[in-house]
């Protein structure tokens, strides 16, 4: 899905903005979200950054934060934050509970010339692999007490394994280069039927889900200059009985509708 820099303008403190970002990355796991665009709209750097640094903040498991993160100002209220309890959090601390095959987020590390992967258990586990330090996917080949890890790509996981948080300068180069079908969600739109909601589920994996901001549509965020390959305008909230839906509603909303009707695919 797409969502502009500007989706916190509507909350005047940090909290509640903290708070708003912690709804969206709940909707985006639940409903098994791959990549969540965060493309350019105004031009306020500060809520750009709370935004982009606390969807991949909430999307850390646990124990990889205090690696990842050091103290910042768009953490300051990390705290009110809801955990997404998706499989890659894994909470465990228990080394003898990894499995053969079992697939954990980790750290890999250096230390004296020798490579290993924290999984956070009570141990560091030796990978024979090179490759930079930094997070990483493991999947172990033997679990306890021989443990074989090796890096995988996030993508060859059994089982949804989190987001990705990609920003973009504006809509409409996105738009442009995406390699897929696009759905501009505005009130402007087609009533969203099963069947034009189903028709952009052929790869769900390719499909992109586009929203504006508490102030714009998408198309007056994009100046009248949409384009894109099998792209639909589509009104999930034909009937609204508020003057705005707010980015988190319309968010969580869309997605529902869009996880409902997918059954509705050939």
């Amino acid at each position: 899905m797409a969502i502009p820099d500007s989706s916190l303008t509507d909350e005047s403190t940090k909290i509640d903005k903290t708070r708003k970002v912690s709804q969206l990355a709940r909707a985006a796991a639940i409903f098994g979200v791959h990549t969540i665009f965060v493309y350019r709209d105004g031009h306020n750097d500060s809520d750009r950054s709370l935004l982009v640094t606390m969807l991949r903040y909430i999307e850390t498991p646990q124990f990889l934060r205090r690696h990842l993160y050091p103290k910042m100002n768009e953490l300051k209220f990390a705290g009110v934050l809801h955990p997404l309890a998706i499989p890659s959090h894994s909470t465990t601390s228990d080394d003898t509970s990894i499995k053969d095959g079992d697939i954990r987020e980790g750290l890999a590390v250096t230390l004296k010339g020798r490579r290993y992967v924290d999984v956070g258990v009570k141990r560091l586990i030796r990978i024979s692999e090179g490759g930079p330090d930094g997070r990483v996917t493991v999947r172990f080949r033997s679990g306890h007490p021989n443990y074989d890890p090796v890096r995988i790509s996030r993508d060859d996981a059994d089982t949804y394994w989190g987001y990705v948080v990609r920003e973009r300068p504006a809509i409409v180069p996105l738009l442009k280069k995406w390699q897929g079908s696009v759905i501009i969600t505005t009130r402007f739109g087609k009533l969203a039927t099963a069947a034009r909601v189903a028709r952009h589920l052929r790869d769900d994996s390719n499909t992109l889900i586009v929203f504006g901001s508490p102030q714009r549509d998408v198309q007056h965020i994009a100046g009248g200059r949409l384009g894109a390959r099998d792209m639909s305008r589509l009104n999930f909230f034909p009937n609204q009985n508020t003057r705005t839906i707010r980015l988190e509603e319309a968010v969580l909303g869309v997605l529902t509708v869009f996880n409902m009707y997918s059954g509705t695919r050939q």
